[in-house]
């Protein structure tokens, strides 16, 4: 070093005039170094550790605060501030500030013809030595109130470590001094941009963590996922919400979660799912027009992209900050989230092949105003794991629903083949015909369950009594095959005309649940089972009554949906999606359920 310097000062313009010889010039380096590079050096290496001191754990934006704060003491400036480039908007937005706290700095500053914006675009550190004679410096009024004249702006840019076609973290950051005219020198400027790249460092490290945590959580996720899959009673998207939802409180406090399902032709959306159901402001089952929810519209079709004071729009998704404020959200809305104290929303896309295929809404009682792509990430993984679980669920209820009409159909069989043994077939040609009938029906019903893998089909308008009388002789058929003795059909009480629209399969599945579960309640030393059908006000009332009572826990379980059981889990989703009710009574050791459906024409209750 000493060399070096020494042969440098020797060469130089003006210390090689001076009257000085080689021995001097060696005396004059070694006094350079041991005098001034060595504190220097010291200082840098301090000044580097020191930034490179912050902790990666904390909030990006707390990261960078204070690394503006020891940017202006390290480099003796009054102020600093740093800015990201965004790539939705093409702008660079205001991310951290040191002493200019007290005074309004634009959220948002133009990308192009901007000196942050020339730094990202040309990756090199911009000199500016008067601020107010500089054409792309528009805030002047700002740094006049502070009394600042002159500002360094140096390149930050941390790489990505995963998607190569992601954009790399830009930004600059803009160092302040009073002085007019200011001469940056180089040495100035290189100080400045080896402490921007220990920034860069902490923020690098911080991405690192990051992916290292998210990559735990989606195992944890999983993990669990797993661990229900495992279980022999199958997987409830309920219960899924439930295990899940803790895995996100660590950065959103979830007061409700729901799922929905978008249409081919991305105009309308359909809830599949909400936990907990006593907090939702979308009702269960039904499908919404985008064009009258701006909320999901944006969400779904994307809008101007930007952070705004009651909104944020991102690519990834759109983050109603002021519920109350917002003009995304609609009266409606605001009178839900005044009810059950919510401050922020969030609604997150799930894409398949760059297609939104499903959506992500989280009420959230925390006022959050951004999230990481990290955390996104974690929330898409999330859902698209949830509706993995769905279709699973939905698998798992055809099944079910295979058992009741593949019972009845080998059991009709096996009847009518011992009927074929009969010698006179002329006299039981008749029951033999009524026998093949009902195997005919149950095996077009098995088609139409192997067929309906997306949904239960439109509704339609279904006569009520009609429909359940035939699966009430269907299930009386199904109980004599059994062979099962002493149970006794009271007579049938069914009112004609008790239309009701809803799609038929799933009536079907709901009473043939219905009647397995209450013949299977009944003792067996025998009993009963009764079935009625009539008009109640606006509403078709199913009641199946059968011997043997239920007990007053399960009967709160059932009603609240919480039953282990598929069946009546089954019933309990597509009451609710048909805007009907469900009903359990208990007396003289007899059990009552009653469902209620609205007639048509009558307005849900």
């Amino acid at each position: 070093m000493e060399e070096k310097l020494a042969e440098f000062l020797a060469h130089h313009p003006y210390t090689s005039k001076l009257p000085l010889s080689a021995g001097e010039l060696e005396q004059l380096a070694s006094v350079i170094e041991a005098d001034y590079l060595t504190t220097f050096l010291t200082c840098v290496i301090h000044e580097s550790e020191e930034i490179m001191g912050i902790d990666p754990r904390l909030p990006r934006q707390e990261i960078l605060k204070l690394a503006a704060r020891l940017l202006v003491k390290n480099l003796n400036a009054q102020a600093a501030s740093i800015r990201l480039f965004d790539p939705d908007t093409h702008r660079m937005l205001s991310s951290a500030t040191c002493n200019l706290d007290n005074y309004h700095r634009r959220s948002t500053i133009p990308f192009k013809d901007s000196i942050a914006g020339d730094v990202v675009r040309s990756n090199r550190s911009i000199p500016v030595p008067s601020i107010l004679q500089n054409p792309h410096y528009r805030s002047k009024e700002i740094v006049k109130k502070k009394g600042l004249h002159s500002l360094l702006a140096v390149p930050l840019r941390i790489p990505q470590f995963v998607d190569e076609d992601a954009w790399d973290l830009l930004g600059s950051i803009q160092i302040y001094y009073r002085e007019d005219n200011r001469l940056f020198r180089d040495l100035e400027i290189i100080h400045a941009e080896l402490l921007s790249r220990r920034v860069s460092f902490v923020l690098a490290k911080k991405k690192i963590l990051d992916l290292h945590r998210l990559n735990r959580r989606k195992e944890t996720i999983s993990d669990k996922i797993f661990v229900k899959l495992s279980n022999r009673e199958g997987i409830k998207l309920k219960d899924l919400f439930m295990l899940l939802i803790p895995e996100l409180g660590e950065f959103l406090e979830v007061r409700n979660c729901s799922l929905f399902t978008l249409s081919n032709d991305q105009q309308h959306i359909h809830l599949e799912a909400s936990h907990p159901a006593d907090i939702t402001y979308h009702e269960p089952g039904y499908t919404f027009t985008l064009d009258h929810h701006p909320y999901f519209k944006t969400t779904v079709q994307g809008g101007v992209y930007g952070d705004y004071p009651h909104e944020r729009i991102d690519r990834s998704y759109l983050l109603i900050k002021e519920p109350l404020a917002s003009k995304l959200a609609s009266p409606g809305l605001h009178k839900f989230v005044r009810k059950h104290r919510i401050n922020s929303i969030l609604f997150v896309p799930l894409k398949i092949n760059g297609t939104v295929r499903h959506l992500l809404t989280f009420f959230g009682s925390d006022r959050k105003q951004s999230f990481s792509d990290e955390e996104i990430e974690l929330l898409v993984f999330f859902g698209k794991e949830v509706m993995k679980a769905s279709r699973l669920e939905f698998l798992g209820d055809m099944l079910h629903d295979f058992k009741n009409p593949a019972v009845a159909v080998a059991g009709l069989a096996a009847r009518a083949r011992k009927l074929l043994d009969t010698k006179d077939l002329n006299a039981v040609r008749d029951k033999l015909r009524t026998l093949l009938d009902v195997v005919a029906d149950e095996g077009e019903r098995l088609q139409d369950v192997a067929q309906t893998i997306t949904g239960e089909g439109h509704d339609t308008l279904v006569d009520l009594g009609k429909t359940a009388v035939a699966r009430y002789h269907l299930n009386e058929a199904v109980i004599q095959e059994s062979g099962r003795t002493g149970i006794k059909s009271q007579p049938l009480a069914v009112e004609e005309g008790l239309l009701v629209r809803c799609p038929l399969p799933g009536l079907i599945r709901v009473i043939d649940n219905l009647l397995n579960n209450a013949t299977k309640a009944i003792p067996a030393r025998g009993g009963v089972l009764a079935l009625r059908c009539r008009r109640e006000k606006k509403m078709a009332r199913l009641e199946l009554q059968n011997s043997g009572a239920m007990e007053p826990a399960m009967v709160d379980k059932i009603k609240r949906g919480e039953v282990k059981g598929r069946g009546f889990s089954i019933i309990h989703r597509f009451i609710t999606a048909n805007h009907g009710a469900l009903d359990i009574r208990v007396k003289n050791d007899r059990t009552t359920v009653i469902i209620r459906l609205p007639l048509q024409g009558s307005t849900p209750p």
